[in-house]
Parts: C-alpha cells; structure tokens; sequence
C-alpha cells in the first residue's frame, strides 16, 4: 500500500526519438500550466496547486544512458519510500527505467498500458519510445503482469512478440461492447498484485480528443473513457504510480492535449 500522505509529481523532459517526438520535453510544464486553471476535480476535491509536491528528474537528452540511469536511481528511490508518484514526459521511453525501478521494488508488480502501440520493436542498448515495453520484457519483466490497453496499430515483428509472450490486450471492439466489465476485468488483476503502475501514451486517446502527438491512430479512447479508467483504478489503494506521456505541445490545437493532460492529472492528485 502507497503512503497515500504523500504524493510527488515529478517532471522528466526526456525524449530520445527526436525525430518524433520533439517538443514533448516541454509537456510537463505546460500540462501544470494547465492545471493551474482546474479549481477541483469530479469529487469536488480541490486541486490546490500551491500545495502540490513538485519535483524535476534534471536529465541531459543527448546523453541517454546517463539519462536512463538518473530516472532509475530516482525513481527507485521514490518507490522505496512508499510515495504515490505521477511522471510527466516527455516521450514514452521515460517508462523504461521507470518500470524497471518498480520491477526491482515490488514482488508482484502489474503494469498497465494506455497505448495505440505496443512499443515493441527491437531495440538497441537504450530502448526510444516505441521500444522501451519489449525491451522491460526481454529483460525479464513478466509478461503475465502487464496488460494493455486501446492498442490498435500493431506491426508483424510485434504481433508474434505479443503472442510470443502472451501479453493480454485489450482491443477497441472489446471495450466498446462493455467498458465496465472490461475495467471490473482489469481492477481485478490489479488489486492482485503487490503494486500496480499506469502508463499513459496520449495516443491512446482518438486524434479528435487528443491531437498534440506525434503518431495519430484512428479510433482509440474518448477523453471521457480514459478519465473513466482513471477515476475506478484511483480508487485502488495498491496503485503506486502513473505516468502521462507523448503529450506535444508544438502539435497540439487550441492546447486540447495539454488540457485533457491536465485533467486527467486533476483526477489522480
């Protein structure tokens, strides 16, 4: 159980993809921007930004594996100490040493994934965005605690990885026949586990909600399925920490993204 007395938000511009995904360092500060002018969330609580625990992972983009080391030692330390932490990226690759802190804390770990990609793609040294899930994988992550989640653009490598592994994923069609069984389903494999962690590539969220991002895939999430999610898997006391990424600020229109970025930060603090 996370010390629910204390929670951090934590900054962490990395991108290493920059092809891509420039522009997405500059996502965690306009998402708080943003929160800025969110007086509360759905319960009526009080967002109270002045209050909040604001912290920053300073990590250089051009030097990767320092960068990586960083965020891991960071991030270890934080689970070490109970705390519920949120991650704003950046890009998705921030979740690589993040979840493998996590990985080396709980026994029993389960990783959910908010993705129209499964990110994994075969990777070098240092896994970029749409690497970093297989490489936590063949690294000796246990595929039966992840699940993942609108995941709708998959390549053929990746596909017979998937299956490889036996990786449950959670299709469109599926969750458009029945959302609430679909996240009973989900907080039922959660609740299970030692701890459980929520990553959030903005892609998952259909181009119409969510626009500012780099890889655009037809058909994904409402704004209001998502905050749905969110909201029933917050009420779970082993949830340990979430992180909200691939939010591009440079690509964004009227500032839509960073808003529902913002949002869906208001319901988790």
């Amino acid at each position: 159980m996370y010390n629910e007395s204390h929670m951090q938000i934590i900054k962490i511009g990395l991108i290493n993809n920059k092809e891509n995904v420039k522009g997405c360092e500059s996502a965690p500060n306009s998402i708080l921007k943003a929160l800025k002018n969110i007086g509360s969330n759905e319960k009526g609580e009080l967002t109270q930004y002045d209050k909040l625990d604001l912290e920053e992972i300073h990590i250089d983009s051009n030097n990767l594996e320092e960068a990586n080391h960083l965020i891991f030692e960071n991030s270890k330390e934080i689970f070490e100490k109970s705390f519920f932490s949120i991650f704003l990226g950046g890009d998705h690759s921030i979740s690589y040493p993040i979840v493998r802190a996590f990985n080396k804390i709980e026994k029993n770990p389960m990783l959910i994934v908010f993705d129209s990609h499964p990110d994994c793609l075969e990777s070098g040294k240092i896994p970029n965005n749409r690497q970093w899930l297989g490489k936590l994988i063949v690294e000796g992550y246990n595929p039966n605690g992840i699940i993942l989640i609108s995941t709708r653009n998959i390549s053929s490598n990746e596909m017979e990885f998937l299956e490889k592994n036996k990786i449950l994923i959670i299709k469109m069609d599926l969750l458009m026949e029945d959302i609430e069984s679909v996240c009973d389903l989900i907080m039922e494999r959660a609740r299970n586990s030692s701890g459980f962690y929520i990553s959030i590539d903005i892609d998952c969220i259909d181009p119409a909600y969510a626009p500012g991002t780099a890889e655009l895939e037809a058909g994904g999430l409402s704004s209001r399925q998502i905050i749905y999610f969110i909201k029933r898997l917050k009420l779970l006391k082993n949830l340990r920490g979430v992180d909200i990424v691939e939010i591009n600020p440079k690509l964004d229109f009227n500032n839509m993204t960073v808003k529902l970025g913002a949002k869906i930060l208001s319901e988790l603090i």
